[in-house]
C-alpha cells in the first residue's frame, strides 16, 4: 500500500502542465516574455524567465530536475537548439519522449527551438518563430497552435500585448481536451514579461489565474487582469486619444469616427475618450475635450 501511495504521487507531480504556452522576445528593448494555460492549477510553475537572455518553457511530464538543468545551461551561454539537445540527452528520467519544450533567446536578433516528445499525447507539435516558439500537447486540434501564432505575429504593440494575443487565440473550449466537459479553454493561465534590469524573481509584469473552480474562463480573467494592469501602470493623459501628450484636433477627429461607428479603438484608446469616466463614449466626451482645447 505503501508504495502504491509513492505511485500515485509521482504520477500526479509529472502530470502534464501547461498544454499550450508561448516563450517570446523583444529584439528592441530586450524584453522577455512567457505565457501559457492548462487544464492543472498552477500551470505558472513551467515559466523560466531570465531577463535580458531569453525564456525557457518545460512541459509534458513536467520535473523540475529538468527546468532547472535548462535554466542553469541558459546562464552558461547555451543556444536554445543547444540547451534542447543536451536535455533531450541527459533527461533525468532517461524518457525524452514524453518532454515537450519551447526555448527562445535575444542573441543574433533572436533565436529559437522547441522539441515535442512522440510520445506526447496528441494532440501535440510546437511552431517556431526567430522571436517566438509556442508549444501545446493534449490539444482540441493544429489550430490551437496556429492561431496562438496567427494572433501573436499580427497584433501590434508591446510583447506583451502580442503575448496577451496569443493566449486569446488559444481561448477555446476544449482547447486543451481535458477542459472540453467544462466549455473551457483551461483552469490556470498566467503571463509575465521581464525588463533587462529585472530580477527573475521580480519581473515587471506577472499575472496569474492559478486556479479556477471550472465555470470560468481563466484566459477571460487573465485578460481582465491585463486590462486593469495596462490602465494602472501606464502614464495617460484622458483625452490624449492618440497618446501624443497632446490633447488636440486630431484627438477630436479620432472620437467623432469613433462615435459615428467609422473607427474601433483598442483598450487604451477607449480608457482615454471616456472624459467623464461613465463608462459610456459619446458626445459628452467630445464636448469636454473641446472645451479643454477652448479654454487652454
Amino acid at each position: 500500500m505503501r508504495v502504491l501511495f509513492k505511485i500515485l504521487i509521482c504520477i500526479n507531480i509529472n502530470l502534464v502542465f501547461s498544454t499550450f504556452s508561448i516563450v517570446a522576445v523583444d529584439t528592441l528593448n530586450h524584453q522577455v516574455g512567457s505565457a501559457g494555460a492548462s487544464c492543472i492549477g498552477n500551470s505558472v510553475i513551467i515559466s523560466d524567465i531570465h531577463p535580458g537572455l531569453g525564456a525557457i518553457h518545460t512541459q509534458s511530464y513536467y520535473l523540475q530536475y529538468n527546468q532547472n538543468y535548462a535554466s542553469e545551461l541558459m546562464s552558461l551561454g547555451l543556444s536554445p537548439s543547444e540547451i534542447i539537445d543536451m536535455l533531450v540527452e541527459n533527461d533525468i528520467q532517461n524518457n525524452s519522449g514524453i518532454r515537450q519544450y519551447g526555448i527562445v533567446d535575444l542573441e543574433e536578433n533572436g533565436r529559437s527551438s522547441a522539441f515535442t516528445g512522440e510520445n506526447c499525447i496528441d494532440y501535440k507539435g510546437h511552431i517556431t518563430g526567430a522571436t517566438y516558439s509556442i508549444q501545446g500537447n493534449i490539444l482540441l486540434g493544429e489550430h490551437i497552435l496556429t492561431q496562438m501564432e496567427s494572433n501573436f505575429i499580427n497584433t501590434d504593440g508591446t510583447l506583451a500585448d502580442k503575448l496577451m494575443a496569443a493566449m486569446q487565440g488559444a481561448n477555446i473550449p476544449g482547447a486543451d481536451t481535458r477542459c472540453l466537459n467544462d466549455s473551457i479553454s483551461s483552469l490556470s493561465s498566467f503571463i509575465r514579461v521581464s525588463n533587462p534590469e529585472d530580477d527573475s524573481n521580480n519581473v515587471f509584469l506577472d499575472l496569474r489565474v492559478n486556479n479556477t473552480l471550472g465555470d470560468s474562463e481563466p484566459i477571460d480573467l487573465l485578460q481582465e487582469m491585463y486590462n486593469d494592469w495596462i490602465i494602472n501602470n501606464t502614464l495617460f493623459i484622458l483625452g490624449d486619444i492618440n497618446q501624443d501628450f497632446i490633447i488636440d484636433i486630431l484627438d477630436i477627429v479620432s472620437l467623432v469616427n469613433f462615435i459615428l461607428g467609422n473607427a474601433e479603438f483598442n483598450l487604451i484608446e477607449t480608457h482615454l475618450s471616456d472624459c467623464n469616466s461613465d463608462d459610456i463614449i459619446n458626445i459628452q466626451d467630445l464636448i469636454i475635450i473641446i472645451n479643454y482645447i477652448i479654454n487652454i
